[in-house]
């Protein structure tokens, strides 16, 4: 009498390993940035509702000086970035996004005329001086 064996052989563990393994080394790059892409928006709407809130602020005191210790109209920090305010005088500023955690290296500008900057980023990925990037090529969000 034969008994027929049942179960996997060592070729066909072997084959599913290396399938496995090919996924999670296309996915996981992917699954990454596209997480990466979706934390950079936070500093992208943060950033976005400064302008208005710095003219709003310059109307009540003919000044820029000391926005950002404005109550509920500077960016708060969060865990992904810090918020800083440099260069302010009665007439211009500069707020910064600064990344911090996974997003560190990435630096994002804001002036009073509205123009946006990427000045930062971590290495594989391309700055921009005229827009926020989102994409390790260095497209811009807008």
């Amino acid at each position: 009498m034969q008994r027929q064996q049942s179960g996997f052989s060592l070729i066909e563990v072997m084959v599913t390993v290396a399938i496995i393994g090919i996924l999670t080394a296309i996915a996981l790059p992917s699954y990454r940035d596209y997480v990466i892409r979706g934390r950079l928006g936070e500093a992208f709407s943060a950033l976005a509702t400064v302008q208005p809130n710095a003219e709003q602020f310059w109307s009540n005191t003919r000044s820029f000086a000391n926005f950002d210790t404005a109550s509920n109209v500077f960016p708060t920090s969060s865990a992904n970035f810090t918020y800083a305010l440099s260069g302010a005088t009665n007439t211009a500023y500069l707020v910064t996004a600064t990344g911090r955690g996974t997003l560190l290296g990435f630096k994002f500008t804001i002036d009073q005329q509205g123009n946006r900057a990427t000045t930062g980023v971590p290495s594989g990925w391309t700055s921009n001086d005229s827009c926020w990037v989102d994409r390790k090529a260095g497209t811009c969000s807008q």
